[in-house]
């Protein structure tokens, strides 16, 4: 991956003036020597708008804030919350650690593979469903456990359960335009 420092104007292309300020309000809560302590915060918000977090944006952001490329990509790379590559429009990440594993982990993340036709980190070909194992979600008790992107947690994810999800999610997408506005 090639790490050399990006030009401002590549970086005003990588970040639009609504996330660089977005950004800016964040970094704003931190003493001006430690605007990098805003680092996940500003990746959030470039997967918001971006949908994921491309080499280049990852070196946008470092700019940004002032500090190693290599340093941001090790934050990128270690949060599982952060898409490294594109997915799509619902990221479903089912827990299979041990808890959810012996309640049924397992079982979830390979019935929804076979539903929607993908392995573990795959994405449907229509661009609906990206799915992914999680680690822990800290919902052991409501095993098999389930997050969708990122935010929405879902709890006792049994077939019945999972295919009602993929129905409302499936039903969501179909209403919204590719743009992301409701039809």
């Amino acid at each position: 991956m090639d790490r050399s420092p990006i030009t401002h104007e590549m970086q005003r292309m990588m970040l639009s003036e609504p996330t660089r300020q977005r950004i800016d309000q964040e970094v704003a809560k931190y003493p001006a020597e430690q605007k990098q302590s805003a680092v996940i915060a500003a990746l959030s918000i470039v997967q918001q708008e971006q949908g994921w977090v491309s080499p280049e944006a990852e070196k946008a952001v470092a700019d940004h804030l002032g500090m190693p490329a290599i340093a941001v990509h090790e934050v990128v790379t270690f949060y599982n919350m952060f898409n490294t590559r594109p997915v799509g429009r619902f990221k479903l990440n089912v827990c299979t650690n041990l808890p959810c594993a012996l309640s049924g982990g397992n079982a979830a993340a390979q019935y929804l593979s076979e539903k929607l036709g993908v392995a573990l980190g795959e994405t449907t070909a229509d661009g609906v469903f990206t799915l992914q194992e999680s680690e822990c979600l800290g919902a052991c008790g409501d095993a098999p456990a389930m997050l969708v992107n990122d935010r929405r947690l879902c709890s006792f994810m049994r077939p019945e359960r999972l295919d009602a999800l993929v129905e409302e999610l499936r039903a969501e997408a179909a209403r919204q335009a590719p743009n992301g506005e409701s039809k």
